[in-house]
């Protein structure tokens, strides 16, 4: 299942997946949700290696649409009012855990704003680049509501609860240069720098070994809820398996023969 708005395209071992509904900046229907969920279930189970997870013309997302419905909107996303809310926020939750936990290294591309449900999109990604017009807010309290999008959990790990709180009791709009110092991006950069830095970073995770990023990737995760007995031993069955894998032969063979290993992802 795809949506309209939503485009994914392959190059190479990359897959790009843009959200594309610029008159908007980039706001999500819950059927846009859906797409971006049906696209990343599809991307973990597909022959990618890296991801890039960006918005068209010049933002990121403005998080969930809220905003007045109209004639253009309606025709453009083909939604309808459905279920109930608690039950549409399930399913943006399934949308935070596809984006979460996709095996593959996942790069939040982001220029322009990256607001309320945008920002816990970037957050559910494993790094974040952005430019130097980026920017960020919690903007749930100025909208009378609670967070929501993963963030009461994605952030603070991020950055801290003291400065979490600031964000979510204020709403604050922070710039790319603040949300590097807080940690909440990677990288800053001038936007005109922005995609070929993003390229080269994605390059650099497609040319690993996918099956040992992945089992990084979830050691990293899992780490705040488990104890460090527990991680030890997933480390250990991680280890396991990668020396069981054609990858870690190269690899090793590669050290010996001076030369960069070529990964093959089994």
């Amino acid at each position: 299942m795809t949506h309209p708005n939503i485009a994914i395209e392959t190059t190479g071992a990359v897959t790009t997946v843009t959200v594309d509904r610029p008159r908007r900046k980039n706001a999500c229907t819950p059927d846009m949700w859906a797409g971006l969920r049906h696209g990343f279930r599809q991307i973990a189970e597909s022959s990618a290696r890296a991801v890039v997870l960006t918005g068209a013309g010049g933002d990121f997302c403005a998080g969930a649409d809220v905003g007045p419905s109209d004639g253009e909107a309606a025709a453009e996303t083909g939604d309808k009012p459905s279920r109930h809310r608690v039950d549409h926020m399930r399913d943006i939750a399934d949308t935070v855990m596809a984006i979460h936990d996709c095996p593959r290294p996942v790069i939040a591309k982001v220029d322009g704003v990256a607001v309320g449900a945008g920002l816990g999109m970037a957050l559910a990604a494993d790094m974040v680049w952005c430019s130097t017009r980026a920017r960020f807010s919690l903007i749930f309290a100025k909208r009378g509501l609670s967070l929501d999008f993963g963030t009461s959990w994605l952030l603070p790990k991020r950055i801290g609860l003291h400065e979490a709180k600031r964000l979510a009791f204020t709403g604050e709009i922070i710039g790319a240069e603040r949300a590097a110092e807080l940690g909440v991006v990677n990288e800053v950069v001038p936007a005109e720098e922005l995609d070929t830095a993003v390229d080269e970073m994605a390059a650099i995770l497609a040319a690993g070994p996918p099956i040992a990023l992945a089992n990084s990737k979830r050691l990293l995760n899992n780490a705040s809820s488990i104890s460090l007995f527990q991680a030890l031993e997933a480390e250990a069955l991680g280890q396991g398996v990668n020396f069981a894998t054609g990858d870690t032969k190269e690899a090793m063979q590669a050290f010996i023969e001076k030369r960069d290993p070529a990964f093959r992802g089994w």
